[in-house]
């Protein structure tokens, strides 16, 4: 059925607030994660200012049931390949669902959200996290 413009205009303002809303959402979860970086931890230093500098990258994997979630933190000259990582993930038993990063000031944030492939083998999630860990060293 045809839309009057009126009411293609009243779709487009609730999907730009359900954008809007999911950007909070996604904004709040990355605050969480800079929060659960732990400041004395062996991969970081802190600096007088207590910022988290120097010794990266970090790797966090997250076990969350049916699906994990990965969190790689680098530095800019220490980069590394995305594709590296859906790679050892999919080699475990994982099927990446979403992958995203950002960028804050000279870190890198990756996340990476994974499902098993068959549910009732699960993820290897002990052997893909000691993989990721020797991709970043």
């Amino acid at each position: 059925s045809m839309l009057s413009q009126e009411d293609r205009l009243d779709l487009a303002c609730c999907y730009i607030k359900q954008l809007r809303e999911r950007i909070d959402k996604l904004n709040r979860m990355k605050e969480q994660a800079m929060k659960s970086i732990k400041p004395n931890s062996s991969n970081n230093i802190m600096d007088e200012t207590n910022n988290i500098c120097s010794n990266f990258p970090v790797v966090e994997l997250k076990d969350l049931g049916s699906s994990i979630e990965v969190v790689l933190i680098s530095g800019m000259q220490r980069n590394f390949m995305l594709y590296e990582v859906i790679s050892i993930l999919e080699e475990e038993g994982a099927q990446v669902v979403s992958a995203s990063f950002s960028t804050i000031g000279d870190k890198i944030f990756h996340t990476v959200r994974a499902q098993a492939k068959i549910s009732r083998l699960g993820v290897e999630t002990s052997r893909a996290c000691q993989r990721l860990h020797d991709l970043v060293d």
